[in-house]
Order: C-alpha cells, then structure tokens, then sequence
C-alpha cells in the first residue's frame, strides 16, 4: 500500500470514528453540535407553518432553514465518504432518513407556481423526517428496536388475530344494528369495532339497540384487556435482552450497530470493527 493510499484510508478512518462513534471527545462532540442542529432545525420548520410566524419572521427562517441543509448535507457527504461500502449506508434506514432531511429543499428550488403548491407542502413536511437523527444518538432506541424487532413475530400474530376480532364484531353489530341506526356497512361497522375496541370512541357512530350495546360494553371491557398484550410481549423481550451492547460502535462495511462489548468483527459480515479506544473492549 502506497504512503497516499495509507493516508487517505486514515483520514477515511479518523473521519469515520468521528461521525459514527460517540465514545471518543471529538465524536461526543460531533454529536452534540448535530443534535443541536436536528432540534432547532424541526423548530424552524414547525413555526414556518404557522402564518403569523412565516409572515414576519419568513426570512430569517428560510435563512435557517437553508443553513441547516447546507450542514446536512455536508454531513451526508461526510456519512458516504467514510465508510467503507457507501451503498451499505445509502439504502440503510438511516441512510435514508439523512436524504430525506437534505433533499426536499433542493427539490423545492426546482418547484415554483401554483401547480406544485401541494408538492411543495409535501416536501416541507418531510423536512420533520430530521427528528428521526436523533436515533443515531439514544442508546434506548437500539435496545427498544432490538426488542421491538425480537417480538415481531408474536406482535404479528397479535394483529391479525385483532384483525379478525373486528371483522367479526363488525359484522356483527351490522347485523344487530343494520343501516337505520348508522352501521351502513360492513366496513362502517368494522370501523367502529376498531374506534371501540381501542378505547378511543369518538362516538360518531353507537349503537342504540339493547343487544347492540351489551356487545359494545364487552368490546370495551374487552379492549382493556387487548391493550395490555403487546406491552406484555416488548416487555418480556426487554428483559430477555441480557447482553451488554455497544451501540456507540457500527460496522463500517454494513452500518450495523448493537454489537456486544467485546466484540471485535461485525456479526452480519465479518467485518473488522474499527477499534477507536482499547479501553472499550478491555471493560
């Protein structure tokens, strides 16, 4: 390896410990300075949409607005150069959420006149998807996804037997209810076995026959019941969750973070962790 090839792989490696590792002082500081960033940059977004605030502070917050894009976007470009597999960073999660956040604006500027007025709301909206960044920084977020993704299966298993609890009361209470007293459907009527059996009940649409609301309370009581089932199953996969991670450290090749303590190859390609303190696999 050539003296230039070795510096740009160290430069590529200092650059990359900085953005996408938190445990060293120039990463925790990167980190603090972004999420400084992602928090004022959603607020400027949100009080652009309020009128009274565009109208007289318009300038100043497009001024914001367009400063932060130039910082996310640095940041992007910074995200692919230092990795190792830039393809394995672009089509992450993540790596999309870091596009969305730059892209709308410069979108934006191509856009003009009435016809693109929705495309343009559209694309402010997604300016919000900046607060999704913030996972990069809370450790809670990892363990939660973690477990989360543990229960999948399970939590699948738990909405298709919800979904075919309302399509039963639905149907149900169409037939007890029928069209005169508002259940104009079956699907109107699985609509409200939804509204109900989650506790919500607006109460635009109830049932006014006897038999109809003694099957409205047990869908109700039975809703209490409902609510408690997955946050049983998310909690008992957090408790399972025994092994200490760090996920202040990712693969550099796959960006997969959550990685045990000691561990020094990335568990999905094999790849070589980048080891940025010693101390941090001799804990």
């Amino acid at each position: 390896m050539s003296d230039t090839t070795a510096a740009r792989a160290t430069w590529r490696d200092t650059l990359y410990r900085i953005i996408f590792e938190a445990d060293t002082p120039q990463g925790k500081a990167f980190d603090l300075v972004l999420v400084i960033c992602i928090v004022i940059s959603v607020l400027v977004v949100m009080l652009d949409s309020v009128a009274s605030m565009h109208h007289h502070w318009g300038g100043a917050l497009h001024f914001l607005e367009w400063m932060f894009t130039i910082i996310f976007t640095v940041e992007y470009i910074a995200r692919v150069i230092s990795v190792h597999k830039a393809t394995g960073y672009i089509f992450s999660f993540m790596g999309m959420v870091d596009l969305l956040s730059t892209l709308p604006s410069y979108i934006g500027l191509l856009l003009s006149g009435p016809t693109y007025t929705m495309a343009l709301r559209l694309l402010r909206l997604l300016r919000i998807f900046r607060v999704l960044k913030l996972a990069y920084y809370l450790e809670e977020s990892a363990v939660m996804a973690h477990a989360l993704a543990a229960s999948r299966r399970k939590l699948l298993v738990f909405l298709l037997a919800i979904l075919l609890l309302v399509m039963i009361l639905g149907t149900l209470m169409f037939v007890v209810e029928g069209p005169e007293n508002g259940y104009t459907s079956i699907p109107e009527s699985i609509y409200w076995a939804i509204v109900t059996l989650t506790t919500v009940g607006y109460g635009d649409i109830a049932p006014r026959t006897p038999i109809g609301q003694v099957i409205a309370s047990l869908v109700m009581i039975l809703g209490y019941a409902i609510i408690a089932v997955p946050t049983g199953i998310v909690t008992v996969e957090l408790a399972r969750s025994k092994v200490k991670q760090n996920v202040n450290i990712a693969c550099p090749r796959c960006m997969l973070e959550g990685h045990a303590r000691d561990a020094r190859y990335c568990r999905r390609c094999g790849e070589r962790l980048l080891e940025h303190d010693e101390q941090v696999f001799e804990e």
